[in-house]
């Protein structure tokens, strides 16, 4: 990984100090990829243990919304209780209360149970997104951000691929709870890491300010939320969408369940790849240079899918969404730091948060409802158009305007 020299200004002096990405490799990219892991490894169980506890089809999935309801309610006390106490004691308390959560979801003797056990698991992950979020925007140099983010991004989707597997090894032992064990497990390392490795100290950005309250943050910045925040919900939209319609549409043209998940794994892997190239590019030439693509290339992908019969041309599909998906990792994670203010960074990014997770959970309820109407390979079309509009938003404000002037790159002493 490069290594960028930084401007730091003493009281008298200026100096340059190096900045590398494998100083923070371990102590912030290793917690957040065991994280991963273990969110990843819930993911395939949860049906299971609602159904074990006798829950229908239709509840089952309830249970499973449990985890996106708990992201959107935490989001904005994700933001309040990160300025409180820092990201570190943020990220050791999400990483704790995960476990708490997976002791719940053991020994849930109900179907009540194991929901809060599951809605407190993403209670805990809008804590930890937001915190790992607001801790690389400070810490990072601003020419490496979106890499750092990108790289952010990438390690996570690494972790929830290789979750599941790692939970079905491990099923084999101890049958469903594998997943709830491994979790526990993951979030228990990730917390003993955080609390015994040195924090990597953020670069100066000048006094600190007031954290400033979430309703006069919010209002502040509005503006931004309101037009470059609907950007971003429509990207996660469109990107959310991809891990409905996909197997969806595999199931529609006859494929099992082997091959289903085989072609969406496959997807997956094209999507790691591309990660750490589209944060160099968001550093070179700025977030739209990736953005837009991703959201044209998903588009693309979304309008032929009514036209893939055959499982090649499924399987060619489902590497143009991985290409289309891995060019946006890290974009919304990078539009919003680069958007935040040093006054409220915490509060702004739990709003932005909340707005780019409504867009996460309107995807594929969007194409529940037009497939409703109409079919299911008009409902991917449909999100086919809503990429385009996605990208056309990307190009008209992601911008410098949107840069809040603590953001902006400054020149190096001379």
């Amino acid at each position: 990984m490069q290594t960028a020299r930084v401007a730091t200004r003493g009281p008298d002096e200026s100096t340059e100090r190096p900045f590398s990405l494998r100083a923070i490799a371990v102590p912030v990219y290793g917690p957040s990829l065991l994280f991963g892991i273990g969110t990843g490894a819930v993911l395939p169980v949860v049906a299971l243990s609602a159904r074990d506890l006798g829950a229908s089809f239709g509840t089952a999935a309830l249970v499973v919304g449990m985890q996106g309801a708990g992201l959107l309610i935490g989001d904005l006390p994700a933001g309040a209780l990160t300025a409180r106490i820092g990201e570190r004691r943020a990220m050791v308390g999400a990483a704790v209360l995960t476990a708490a959560a997976m002791v719940v979801c053991l020994l849930a003797p109900s179907l009540p149970v194991l929901a809060a056990g599951i809605l407190t698991s993403g209670l805990a992950s809008s804590v930890w997104g937001l915190a790992r979020q607001s801790y690389l925007t400070e810490a990072v140099p601003i020419g490496m951000r979106a890499r750092a983010l990108s790289t952010l991004a990438g390690l996570t989707r690494v972790g929830t691929f290789v979750g599941p597997f790692l939970g079905a090894a491990l099923a084999g032992v101890v049958g469903t709870d594998a997943g709830y064990l491994l979790n526990l497990g993951t979030a228990a390392v990730a917390a003993v890491i955080l609390v015994l490795l040195p924090e990597v100290e953020a670069e100066p950005r000048g006094a600190p300010g007031p954290r400033g309250s979430l309703a006069a943050v919010v209002r502040e910045h509005r503006h931004v939320l309101a037009t470059l925040g609907l950007a971003a919900l429509m990207v996660m939209a469109v990107r959310q969408t991809r891990q409905s319609v996909l197997p969806l549409w595999c199931d529609h043209i006859g494929l099992d369940a082997a091959q289903t998940s085989l072609i969406f794994g496959l997807s997956g892997a094209v999507d790691m790849l591309l990660f750490y190239p589209a944060g160099s590019l968001m550093d070179r030439f700025g977030p739209a240079s990736v953005g837009i693509p991703s959201m044209l290339v998903l588009a693309a992908s979304y309008a032929v899918l009514p036209l893939a019969g055959t499982v090649p041309w499924v399987i060619a599909v489902a590497v143009l969404m991985g290409v289309g998906n891995g060019l946006g990792a890290g974009l919304v994670l990078t539009l919003g730091a680069n958007a935040s203010p040093q006054v409220g960074r915490q509060a702004f990014l739990g709003a932005w948060r909340l707005v780019s997770d409504l867009g996460k959970a309107s995807g594929p309820l969007a194409v529940s409802a037009v497939a409703a109407v109409t079919s299911l390979a008009g409902a991917s079309v449909v999100m086919g158009g809503v990429g385009v509009l996605a990208a056309a938003a990307l190009w008209h404000w992601a911008s410098g305007a949107h840069v809040s002037r603590e953001a902006r790159p400054r020149p190096s002493p001379s």
